[in-house]
């Protein structure tokens, strides 16, 4: 994971230098021992997929989850997404619930997010890995200060885009951001614990409005069925 060759090549001239600091080495090296003891998830090849799927100057939404889902065969990098015929998790379900009351677009009946990445919207984790059955087990390893280096390389980014801080963790990156040059979304997270919160607070119109105002492409949100 040391090679810059596994970095999307959009984002090499921004984030190389990042896999070359002592701090990337020594996580590298976490991670392979804990897959050496067990799963970690998600599979090596699909540890940047975030990346992979949004180019750096396509991005036009960063969306901050926390880490990667823990079940066998959920995450694939996206955060927020599971694969095709994995069950929807709460989260989603709860955002899925949103859109359909702000947009009137249909639940659809799969949580793989691809479409929206494809659109430009960076579906990011701050924890890129996790080992199997416990989250948060790959936190303060190290994944933060990329995930960190990630987030102002697309805020240095001439071209505004829009920030979605959903709960308080994602909310602590707020100083990583010029909201005089970018627009922040923030609410409560969409798990079931802050979803009476979540629910009523319109993200949808507002990341609308905002990539509107940017002069980009507008996003549509509508996630095809797979069923």
């Amino acid at each position: 994971m040391t090679d810059t060759d596994m970095l999307p090549e959009s984002w090499r001239g921004v984030l190389g230098d990042e896999l070359q600091k002592p701090y990337f080495q020594q996580l590298t090296e976490f991670v392979e021992e804990e897959r050496a003891k067990g799963p970690v998830y998600p599979p090596r090849e699909e540890v940047f997929a975030a990346l992979d799927a949004t180019p750096y100057d396509k991005v036009k939404v960063l969306v901050l989850g926390q880490d990667p889902y823990h079940g066998e065969g959920q995450g694939h990098g996206l955060c927020f997404s599971v694969r095709p015929g994995v069950k929807t998790p709460p989260s989603l379900r709860n955002i899925y619930k949103e859109m359909q009351e702000e947009l009137g677009h249909p639940v659809p009946d799969n949580g793989y997010l691809m479409p929206w990445a494809q659109q430009g919207v960076l579906l990011l984790n701050a924890v890129l890995t996790v080992r199997a059955g416990e989250p948060n087990s790959h936190k303060g390893k190290g994944w933060e200060k990329f995930t960190d280096a990630v987030i102002r390389a697309v805020d240095a980014r001439p071209d505004p885009v829009v920030f979605v801080l959903w709960g308080n963790y994602a909310q602590k990156k707020l100083p990583l951001i010029d909201e005089t040059r970018h627009v922040v979304v923030k609410g409560a997270h969409p798990s079931p614990l802050s979803a009476k919160k979540f629910f009523g607070s319109r993200p949808f119109t507002q990341i609308d409005k905002a990539v509107a105002d940017q002069g980009h492409a507008p996003i549509d949100w509508r996630v095809p069925n797979l069923g």
